[in-house]
């Protein structure tokens, strides 16, 4: 099961927190999808999944896709 949070229009930490809550939901090898148009999300969410060892996919434009490894 992959899962899409919208967390458009919240400021960061806000959609980080919501990947960090969201990623156990998921079995390993599954994706997180995280729509955010906060400017800050495009160095937060990288920089979270180094810290964590989770696979960043996707950096799209206002679309992130993390894949949980562990």
């Amino acid at each position: 099961m992959n899962v899409e949070l919208d967390c458009q229009g919240m400021v960061c930490p806000l959609p980080v927190i919501k990947l960090a809550k969201a990623l156990p939901t998921v079995a390993v090898g599954e994706t997180v999808t995280v729509l955010a148009d906060d400017p800050a999300a495009a160095v937060d969410i990288p920089a979270w999944c180094r810290m964590r060892s989770q696979e960043l996919v996707e950096a799209a434009e206002k679309r992130y896709v993390v894949r949980r490894l562990s």
